[in-house]
């Protein structure tokens, strides 16, 4: 009986938006009758009806069937060159090394023909939903180095399809938002209300807006007027000849969620020059597009300091913090008209929303209401986020 090896990669391409635990779950619908062998480097979720194959041991029967990375301490047995990192996916601008996944894994049934087809209907689901995938098409096979790099072998066939994220697909409701001040005024502008819910009006004082008799803690927000689950907070400190000061604050307001290896996003004009970021690291990000130019920054934390943004306590939102100091450019400076605050703000890869431009903390004898309103052009890094190859 026919069959084939298959070597299965999926990148993440994406510059700031990860795949965290538990990880992803990969599907798609064999068209011929195909059935799984065996793998090595991740399994499939559900064996199926095999009976049609009394005398052979099949990993998986289905049609259609789901596959999900195995554990980085998987046995050496059960191991594939590149896998087992326990579904996690690092963004590939904070860690690249760690921004891709492969898996081996033998194709059965195949029939008399010579012919071959690849899988259709590929879902990626990571592990919530919000990646469409292409179907597969033909690409340049791939060529392997092997024997220490002393040889060259090229595969028989090579597919490539394409997943891209939409917050749309993903979530009904934004999951962040954005509060800001400023050392020159005494106003805060807080989240807006209602960003990513209403809280109940019965009673203002509750910490939780949801009865903990019916709903798992892990589920649980602290009850805030925006109901976010994280919200970044804007602050800026000082203004000198030179430079200027911000202090940035991301804080988690879900009691059953760490976030692991998050990551901050800020389009900000004001990022063109030279910046410090003293407790996150921080990198200027390539946007390939003459309207952004260089004015965006990826700030993450540092590993086994502060890269686990921790869940919510009884009285206090977990939260990490850094102060920024950025260069001055004499010629486009100022705190008028709401500049020095950022455009747009992404965690995590979701875009956080922000206050109205005429809420933003005023200089003094100004009003909030004079101040101007600036264009937000939309910040799309790519739109290829992960490729799969079967070879």
């Amino acid at each position: 009986m026919r069959w084939l090896q298959a070597k299965v990669t999926i990148q993440n391409y994406y510059q700031y938006r990860h795949i965290a635990r538990p990880g992803w779950m990969l599907g798609w619908k064999w068209t011929h009758k195909e059935v799984i062998w065996s793998m090595r480097g991740a399994i499939a979720t559900q064996q199926g009806n095999c009976s049609a194959f009394k005398y052979q041991t099949l990993h998986s029967c289905r049609d259609d069937p789901v596959v999900v990375d195995l554990m980085p301490d998987a046995a050496p047995e059960n191991r594939s060159e590149g896998c087992c990192r326990g579904g996690v996916l690092r963004a590939w601008a904070v860690r690249p090394t760690e921004s891709s996944s492969s898996f081996e894994i033998a194709v059965g049934n195949l029939g008399a023909s010579s012919t071959v087809y690849p899988p259709a209907n590929l879902t990626l689901m990571a592990p919530d939903p919000g990646y469409t995938c292409s179907k597969f098409e033909d690409a340049p096979p791939t060529v392997n180095p092997v024997v220490n790099g002393m040889r060259e072998e090229q595969v028989f066939r090579t597919w490539k399809a394409a997943c891209t994220y939409s917050s749309y697909v993903a979530n009904k409701n934004p999951t962040c938002c954005v509060s800001l001040s400023s050392f020159y005024n005494t106003h805060i502008t807080p989240c807006p209300q209602c960003t990513c819910g209403c809280r109940p009006t019965s009673d203002e004082t509750m910490k939780t807006c949801v009865s903990t008799s019916t709903v798992e803690r892990s589920e649980l927000i602290r009850c805030t007027d925006h109901m976010c689950p994280v919200r970044v907070h804007w602050h800026i400190k000082a203004n000198y000849r030179g430079h200027w000061g911000v202090k940035l604050t991301v804080s988690n307001y879900h009691y059953g969620s760490n976030y692991s290896d998050w990551n901050l996003v800020v389009q900000h004009p004001g990022l063109n020059q030279l910046f410090w970021s003293y407790s996150f690291n921080s990198s200027k990000l390539l946007s390939g597009s003459s309207i952004l130019e260089d004015e965006v920054a990826l700030f993450w934390g540092i590993q086994y300091y502060n890269d686990v943004l921790l869940n919510a306590m009884d009285n206090d939102p977990g939260s990490v913090t850094t102060e920024i100091i950025l260069s001055k450019d004499i010629d486009s400076f100022t705190l008028r008209s709401g500049w020095a605050y950022p455009r747009r703000i992404y965690f995590n890869g979701e875009n956080c929303q922000m206050p109205l431009p005429q809420d933003f903390p005023a200089l003094p004898n100004a009003t909030s209401g004079k101040a101007k309103g600036y264009s937000t052009p939309l910040f799309l890094l790519l739109c290829l986020s992960l490729k799969m190859m079967l070879m």
